[in-house]
């Protein structure tokens, strides 16, 4: 009898705490702080793949040992888990982001909300909305191109460097990587903004900082990402 009322409270318990989950997810506030959350987690990748990216300056050999690590760690097994990690925080952004605009939508009548949206937000935030779907199909075109080499015509498994050379030279793929960039970087400049502000930066007086903020990391990773196509296409790596 004991056994099963514990059974029964520490199920109780589970019920309440998943309640509480629901509750808060389904909330415009949960949503906005899963939002901030995800997107700490994106924006770091985005700056540590950039990093790792770079190193593209230091030669073959250098790239190609770091994916090679890349690679082994943890037996193989640790790539997955974080590729894993961030399928569901890109899952859970993009959920919590099409929720939040359909709910503001809806909250709203169209003549207000075309004429509000005009007047209190700026020309980053007013792209949010289609630069998101624009970021995930060439996320899927990147993967296919450099990762899996489904569409990269000298694809070379193991040599990452010789495969980003041979698909930059090709001056129409650079050109979607470099467009993509500027639509990462409008992404990047109000998604850190947003974020900082959900995150407890809200007050007035914060307004320089995140802005400051957010210009300086979308400058070093739009810069950074950019100069690569670049420098394949200029002969300044080769």
């Amino acid at each position: 009898m004991e056994s099963s009322a514990i059974s029964v409270a520490v199920g109780a318990s589970a019920a309440k705490r998943g309640g509480y989950v629901g509750a808060f997810y389904g909330s415009t506030v949960g949503k906005k702080v899963v939002m901030a959350v995800t997107g700490v987690i994106l924006v770091l990748f985005v700056i540590g793949h950039m990093i790792g990216n770079l190193q593209i300056y230091l030669g073959a050999e250098s790239l190609n040992h770091y994916a090679e690590l890349l690679r082994e760690l943890g037996h193989g097994g640790l790539i997955w888990v974080v590729r894993g990690g961030l399928l569901a925080a890109v899952v859970l952004h993009i959920w919590s982001a099409t929720a939040l605009t359909l709910g503001s939508w809806a909250a709203r009548p169209i003549g207000y909300r075309r004429r509000q949206q005009w007047q209190e937000s700026t020309y980053a935030s007013r792209t949010m909305r289609w630069g998101g779907p624009i970021l995930f199909l060439f996320i899927v075109y990147h993967l296919l191109h450099l990762t899996t080499g489904t569409v990269h015509g000298d694809f070379v498994v193991g040599d990452v460097y010789h495969n980003v050379i041979a698909g930059f030279s090709i001056w129409w793929v650079s050109a979607i990587y470099i467009v993509a960039q500027f639509a990462l970087g409008l992404h990047l400049y109000h998604g850190v903004w947003s974020m900082l502000q959900t995150l407890g930066l809200s007050h007035a007086s914060y307004n320089r900082l995140r802005m400051g903020f957010a210009i300086f990391v979308t400058f070093i990773v739009v810069a950074g990402n950019i100069s690569i196509p670049l420098a394949v296409l200029t002969g300044a790596v080769s």
